[in-house]
This record gives C-alpha cells, sequence and structure tokens, in this order.
C-alpha cells in the first residue's frame, strides 16, 4: 500500500484464530481502516496520505482479502467485527477512530455495536443497513456470485490485486463463493444501527448502491434530522452523530475521492 512517497512492510497478528495482515502508516491518533469486499487495504492508496496525516492509520486486510488468508468458517459481520476488536486490544490501541468502507463499513459497525468500549469514533461508508435498500437490479447481482465467475473477471483489478498479494491466489474462487454466500443472505440491521453508543458519521455517494434516503433514515435512528441544528449547534443528534451525501461520487470510487477524505477529517478531528 502506498504511503507518503514510498511502500510501508506490513505486519501480522494472529488473533481471534485469524493471522490478520495490517500497515501502519502515520502518527497520531489511531484510526482503524477497513476496505470493501473483493478488495484490500490498498484501495485507500490516494486518499491515504491525508488521512495519515495527524493520525495512526492502521489499514487492515479483512478475512480471506489481500494478504489475509482465509480461515474455516463463512463471512459473517460478527466474527470479522472480532477480529478487529482482538486487533485493536493486541496492539494496545487506546480507542482508534473506525472508519470502514461497503463490506469494511458494515463489519466497522458491528465492531462499534459489540464492542463500544474499544472504539473512539465510527464512520461507516456506503453501509447499507437493510437488503431491501440496495436497488433490485444490484441485488440480483448480489445474489448471482459464485466462484464460477472467477473466469471472467480476469481482466478486473479485483482479480489482479488477488493475484498479486494473496498469499493462495489460486483461492479466488472461494473468495467469490464465500462474499456471495454472504451477500445472498437478508439482514436488518436498523436496531444495531439505532443502539450506537460511540459518535458516528454515515457517509454515502450522492449515487450510491441504496439511494440518499436510505441513509437519511439511518440517520434519522441516530436522532439526526429531527430539528433545527442551532445556531450554536444545540440542536444537533445528540450523541454526536453526523450524515454526509457526497456529490458527484458512486459506490465505486468514493473510497478514493478526496471528498471522503476531507469529509472523515473534519468528523474525527472536531471537538467529542
Amino acid at each position: 500500500m502506498p504511503t507518503v512517497g514510498h511502500m510501508t512492510a506490513g505486519q501480522y497478528a494472529d488473533v481471534n484464530g485469524i493471522n490478520l495482515y495490517y500497515e501502519a502508516h502515520g502518527e497520531g491518533r489511531p484510526l482503524v481502516l477497513l476496505h470493501g469486499g473483493l478488495g484490500s487495504g490498498e484501495m485507500f492508496g490516494p486518499v491515504l496520505p491525508a488521512l495519515a496525516q495527524g493520525h495512526r492509520v492502521i489499514a487492515v486486510d479483512l478475512q480471506g482479502h489481500g494478504r489475509t488468508a482465509d480461515v474455516d468458517r463463512p463471512f459473517d459481520l460478527g466474527s470479522m467485527a472480532a477480529d478487529i476488536a482482538a486487533l485493536i486490544t493486541h496492539l494496545g490501541l487506546d480507542h482508534p477512530d473506525l472508519v470502514g468502507y461497503s463490506l469494511g463499513g458494515g463489519v466497522a459497525l458491528r465492531a462499534a455495536a459489540d464492542h463500544p468500549q474499544l472504539i473512539g469514533k465510527l464512520v461507516a461508508v456506503s453501509a447499507h443497513a437493510r437488503t431491501d435498500a440496495v436497488y433490485p437490479e444490484m441485488r440480483a447481482q448480489q445474489t448471482q456470485l459464485t466462484g464460477a465467475a472467477a473466469e471472467f473477471m480476469k481482466d478486473t483489478p479485483m482479480y489482479e490485486l488477488y493475484q498479486r498479494v494473496a498469499p493462495h491466489p489460486e483461492d479466488f474462487p472461494r473468495l467469490l463463493d464465500k462474499i456471495g454466500a454472504f451477500m445472498a443472505e437478508d439482514f436488518d440491521h436498523t436496531d444495531q444501527v439505532r443502539a450506537l453508543r460511540v459518535p458516528t458519521m454515515l457517509v454515502a455517494a450522492d449515487a450510491d448502491m441504496a439511494p440518499p434516503s436510505h441513509y437519511v433514515e439511518l440517520f434519522a435512528l441516530l436522532d439526526g434530522g429531527a430539528r433545527d441544528g442551532g445556531w450554536a449547534g444545540e440542536g444537533r443528534p445528540r450523541g454526536g452523530h453526523a450524515l454526509a451525501i457526497l456529490p458527484g461520487l458512486t459506490h465505486y470510487t468514493i473510497f478514493s475521492s478526496p471528498l471522503l477524505a476531507t469529509a472523515v477529517l473534519a468528523f474525527l478531528d472536531a471537538p467529542a
């Protein structure tokens, strides 16, 4: 993963029954960064220099992704959130902020819900909370993903990345099978969102995989949009929560946009 001007060697942490790969960049308050499905921490290369100015960024490769080998368990947000909680404890991080995109956003939300005592602030990017929030045509594609698609994905950046960095490049069809099975399951995490007790910012593109109205709905679960914010911010959501809909972006461009870095840093660096 590129840092400011050079490459940095990563490390592994044997936690929660998995050998998690991570890279540390920058200095300052810790920030754990979680990538999207079929990706790795390298996805954030264009915005990492900005995030690492004033923060110690811990970019993690989730189960079966990037440089982290798969283990004998299905993809499950609870298990992956437990991996992150164990990594935070293993590294001795003091209430790090969590920033996750797509799959990583779901993992970050679950980690903040299950392990709030470990977390500072949370930023969940392009992470919808209900199956039916996704556009029907996208939902149809998600439910059809299997390892059989590997042959047709050989010219994609996801395949190239996996072949370049994965401990077992031949496992790409297995990754597709697992993530396909994960996406085929119906879910509704609205109760977990409503119960969040750490300051949370929900972020989405204005042309994301789910409509902006879905993220506004989730913001309302966090006391957002209930009243005028007031001259001094006295009417803002209780708990320090926020919402950002970023213009001109999609689910497939938001993770590398300077707008994302600007929004994330504004939220994380604001007084609690």
